[in-house]
């Protein structure tokens, strides 16, 4: 049995189905805060918390592995309980989804508590495998109300270009760490095939609509206001960092996704040809 926490995200949730689908027992966990869990053959949806660790033990009673995924900056998990309870109950097993910016930037406010739970990860005595996605294709849905109300994207760095990651790859190759051997110990950075920039991924979402959309280049603090809407400080800070101000590493194409599942990473133009309907309401 796989063990899969933030089963109702844009990863958790494929996930599950993908788990699901190739026949795996899946128990799926979510804060409750949310969509349940996928509802489906061979799942168990469960309610549990990663910020209470002793909450964890029946959920993962009797698994083999364990898909780790904190929310926001992870700081308000206690990874080495979360672990201990995880091998106390049989787990061998776990997978944690950390960020590209874990590496890059393992200092920083934003990203520190990310790094210090990949340590506690690779401590573990578990076998691991650790996940380091960059930015993610579906953070273009934040443009979904001024695409539909004004057919018009706003974005700050409108010329600066990364290499942004579809979550239905990363979900896949967890699957295929979480299942599968030749995976423990490694460490796999996630992004797309190209790099691509704000202004030109406004220009594939107009592609694959059929009309050209608007692009309105935001300053800075605009887009900090924005972001801290939907997030902590630490966190729109950090995040507006790579955006604008990326390392080598953050433009670099990994090949790993390629390297995993064997065929090339989900390019921003194909994802956005699967969200049509989602950007034209």
């Amino acid at each position: 049995m796989i063990v899969v926490t933030g089963a109702t995200g844009n990863v958790g949730r494929p996930l599950v189905d993908f788990l699901a689908g190739a026949g795996h027992a899946v128990t799926a966990v979510s804060r409750g805060v949310t969509s349940p869990p996928p509802a489906r053959r061979g799942v168990t949806p469960m309610v549990a918390d990663l910020a209470d660790a002793d909450a964890l033990v029946p959920v993962l009673r009797g698994a083999k592995a364990l898909f780790l995924l904190v929310s926001g900056a992870g700081g308000h998990v206690d990874g080495r309980a979360v672990l201990g309870r995880a091998a106390g109950a049989g787990v061998s097993r776990v997978v944690l989804l950390s960020s590209q910016a874990a590496g890059t930037r393992p200092g920083s406010v934003s990203h520190a508590p990310l790094a210090a739970l990949e340590a506690e990860v690779r401590s573990s005595g578990l076998e691991w495998t650790v996940l380091r996605p960059g930015g993610f294709t579906t953070n273009a849905f934040a443009w979904v109300p001024s695409i539909r109300a004004q057919r018009t994207v706003f974005a700050p760095y409108a010329d600066v270009a990364l290499p942004a990651v579809d979550p239905l790859d990363i979900a896949e190759v967890a699957a295929a760490a979480l299942a599968g051997d030749g995976h423990a110990g490694r460490t796999y950075t996630l992004t797309g095939p190209e790099p691509t920039s704000p202004r030109r991924r406004a220009e594939l979402l107009g592609a694959a609509l059929g009309e050209e959309l608007t692009f309105v280049e935001l300053g800075h603090d605009q887009a900090r206001a924005q972001l801290l809407r939907v997030m902590p400080e630490p966190v729109a800070d950090g995040t507006l960092d790579i955006l604008g101000r990326p390392t080598p590493e953050e433009v670099r194409v990994s090949p790993d996704v390629e390297g995993v599942l064997g065929r090339p990473a989900t390019s921003f133009a194909a994802w956005a040809g699967g969200q049509v309907d989602v950007f034209r309401g």
